[in-house]
């Protein structure tokens, strides 16, 4: 009973889920849960599966194996009850191209009991968008604009969001940040997000998962992942060779006389080691989450460690 409770009180959980396209396996025993209030971020590289998963979370793919719910409700034997609670915005961006953009709200509210003209009026004034303009004249920027007002406007308890700035500058970029941080922190909805743009993902979610050939690398709330990575910088004091360092250690760079190297673990243990190897500590610093996704896909690579680190842990403004 306390699981179908806390089953119907999550907005997204999938559990196992597995996806083959032929003898490609896109997904492969997936788990996460998305919580409520939260923006969850959802990252990797191109093919790593993050669109596979938020279409099966849409309902537009049957799993192979493995089950997902939205809200406790299956969306695939279940899309009435799971997808009215959802706002989509897909990568693609599908919109009638003859419609004119008040066309296409009139069009859109009345699959939505709970549309609200005033709110989608006031996202479509602060995104610039003229009501006369016909959708297949505006920008991709202007596009993705519309579908997120169209995606908001019904103010759904889970906003699901693929990839959503795919291809734009950076002002429509900040302008679709603002409202999606706008949506979780006044009205304490939740965010499905997945992006490439990890810096951007690093600006706005509360959680995040690692997506690498369909499985998931680590879930977690941001916090927790930064914590357990750091960078030191050393000078060594007689040896010109790459130190020998234990598996914790698991990207190392030289550059400019200086060693740099990403630590997973407990920071004194660092610390230790490097004391022990009477090794000077320059700077101790904190890996972006593109330093750690980096460390991650590509193992003991040292470009895991940005030239310079001391001050591209900081370079980062949200």
């Amino acid at each position: 009973m306390n699981d179908q409770i806390r089953t119907e009180e999550t907005p997204v959980r999938v559990f196992a889920l597995t996806r083959r396209f032929g003898k490609k396996t896109a997904l492969d025993d997936v788990s996460l849960d998305v919580r409520p209030g939260r923006v969850f971020g959802l990252v990797g590289e191109n093919g790593a599966g993050k669109t596979t998963l938020m279409r099966h979370v849409m309902g537009l793919l049957r799993p192979n194996a493995g089950s997902v719910f939205v809200f406790g409700q299956n969306p695939v034997t279940q899309p009435e009850e799971a997808l009215r609670r959802i706002g989509y915005l897909s990568e693609n961006r599908d919109l009638p191209n003859w419609m004119r953009v008040r066309e296409t709200l009139a069009f859109t509210k009345p699959f939505f009991p709970d549309w609200d003209d005033r709110f989608a009026e006031e996202l479509r004034e602060m995104f610039g968008l003229d009501p006369t303009e016909k959708v297949k004249s505006l920008s991709r920027g202007q596009r993705a604009q519309l579908g997120l007002t169209l995606a908001l406007a019904h103010r759904p308890p889970l906003l699901v969001l693929d990839e959503p700035s795919s291809g734009l500058d950076p002002v429509v970029r900040r302008d679709i940040l603002t409202a999606i941080i706008r949506t979780v922190a006044d009205e304490g909805r939740t965010v499905f997000l997945s992006s490439h743009l990890l810096d951007e993902v690093e600006c706005v979610a509360d959680d995040v998962a690692l997506l690498h050939n369909g499985r998931v690398l680590f879930s977690a709330p941001l916090e927790d992942v930064k914590a357990r990575y750091h960078f030191f910088t050393f000078r060594l004091k007689d040896n010109d060779g790459p130190p020998l360092l234990p598996k914790e250690a698991i990207a190392i760079r030289r550059i400019a006389g200086e060693w740099t190297m990403m630590w997973i673990g407990d920071k004194e243990a660092a610390r230790a080691l490097l004391a022990e190897k009477q090794a000077t500590i320059v700077e101790e610093s904190d890996p972006s989450l593109e330093d750690i996704f980096i460390s991650h896909i590509r193992p003991g690579d040292p470009a895991a460690i940005p030239m310079s680190a001391k001050s591209d842990a900081k370079r980062r403004s949200c």
